[in-house]
């Protein structure tokens, strides 16, 4: 049964302005694209996904807990479970998120499911508005666990041999830093590798899973040509900065397509699907 105190934050609400300013633009651009692209000025539509740069956390230093993320009893409520991931979503694309446009989200918490009392999920639905005209609709699961005495790994799930694209996308350890930065994001998994290996038992830096999402749903648009309606991911298994990971796109149809990230004859590290529109 779920600790009755936990129940009192299901419907709890935030509220949050933002902004995906120029300045900030330019950082997730020489982040996150590829040397083609052309970098979003001002009134221009950012790429999909950016808009999880726009709402930056700013916790004071003193509110931090060992491992970077902020102490939890705010929005969120006091979970006793020291690993906390982002472990999916899904994403509805209703209108284009403008570079410098004042950005509004309210966030939700739509359930939390104790699955047992080592492992639980906090579901949250974000929505974002430019004014009063609706942009993006957000599921987001949290998952929080124990941290293990040693890493094992989840059961392997083959990478699709059978692709319409496979595109080689060299994780670095600067990449995981700037992806940290511009999301404001100091989990220490992400960059601090003897604290990754030695308190959380990983065998290296783990890739953050928006940002295994922001590169693969990117690549499935530089494969369409189009800009996506609904997005949903999760992840299945941990990647780290010694993987080598590919941003897969298999099983296309005229309007969606299966997506994964993974390493090649080793194991899909995110599991996604994307559905087109014709704006």
């Amino acid at each position: 049964m779920m600790k009755a105190d936990l129940t009192k934050w299901i419907d709890r609400t935030e509220t949050l302005n933002g902004a995906i300013s120029p300045e900030m633009a330019a950082m997730a651009h020489v982040t996150l694209s590829i040397d083609q692209d052309a970098m979003p000025g001002l009134g221009d539509a950012a790429p999909a996904l950016w808009h999880w740069t726009a709402f930056n956390p700013a916790p004071a230093m003193a509110t931090l807990a060992d491992d970077g993320h902020p102490h939890t009893g705010g929005f969120l409520p006091p979970i006793n479970l020291p690993r906390r991931m982002w472990a999916g979503g899904d994403v509805t694309f209703h209108a284009p998120v403008r570079v410098g446009a004042s950005l509004r989200k309210t966030s939700t918490i739509l359930n939390i499911e104790e699955k047992s009392e080592t492992l639980i999920f906090i579901i949250v639905g974000h929505e974002i508005y430019e004014g009063d005209t609706l942009l993006i609709t957000e599921r987001q699961d949290i998952v929080y666990l124990p941290i293990p005495d040693r890493f094992s790994p989840p059961k392997a799930r083959p990478v699709p041999t059978e692709t319409t694209f496979d595109v080689a996308h060299p994780v670095t350890t600067p990449l995981l830093f700037r992806y940290s930065a511009i999301t404001f994001n100091a989990h220490r998994i992400h960059y601090d590798l003897p604290y990754a290996q030695g308190v959380e038992k990983y065998p290296g830096l783990v890739i953050h899973g928006p940002l295994q999402a922001t590169l693969l749903l990117n690549a499935a648009i530089r494969h369409a040509g189009r800009q996506p309606s609904t997005f949903s991911y999760r992840g299945v298994h941990p990647m780290f900065h010694t993987d080598p990971l590919h941003l897969i796109g298999y099983e296309e149809g005229p309007d969606s397509m299966r997506l994964c990230t993974g390493v090649l004859g080793a194991h899909q590290g995110m599991q996604a699907t994307v559905s087109w529109t014709n704006r």
